[in-house]
């Protein structure tokens, strides 16, 4: 999808944001190989995209005049039922997955460690389980540009700018 600048007649692409948290529980990110760290997934269904994959627990795209911070409170509230997360910065990631209308895309990640409630499923059509897996030890099938992350945080080599797909 493109527009066209009314100003100056140049056709532009759109990038699409969204916001991911990822919330964390025991050990610390750094040590070898993020022993002991668990992070919260959900298995992705019914969404048109990456279905039958594990993902962030909560994530989403970013509305108009809505911060990512705002964002991801809002997607924590509506996906997994939990308030008043403390987010951590973890990164910003230009990607692209080519042969898409919209391509071009924008990811604030974030990490948590604290918030209110106990996080469950609250969209049942769209997520088949949520479940904690060791850092070191995820499943499989893990939605690509997240799993690129996800290792990142694992081994403490996550920059603050990221790229996927290029």
């Amino acid at each position: 999808m493109s527009i066209t600048d009314p100003h100056s007649g140049k056709v532009r692409f759109s990038v699409v944001p969204a916001a991911y948290v990822y919330l964390l529980r025991g050990g610390e990110i750094g040590a070898p190989g993020g022993a002991g760290v668990e992070v919260l997934l959900q298995l992705r269904q019914n969404t048109g995209f990456m279905d039958d994959h594990w993902a962030a627990a909560a994530a989403g795209h970013i509305e108009r005049w809505e911060t990512a911070a705002e964002a991801i409170a809002r997607e924590a509230a509506e996906e997994i039922g939990v308030h008043d997360v403390v987010l951590d910065f973890a990164t910003s990631m230009q990607r692209t997955q080519r042969g898409l209308e919209i391509d071009e895309r924008v990811d604030f990640f974030f990490t948590a460690r604290s918030w209110r409630g106990e996080p469950r499923i609250m969209e049942g059509a769209k997520c088949a389980d949520l479940r904690w897996f060791a850092l070191d030890d995820l499943p499989e099938a893990v939605v690509p540009h997240e799993r690129f992350v996800l290792d990142g945080l694992r081994d403490a080599t996550l920059a603050p700018l990221t790229a996927h797909g290029f």
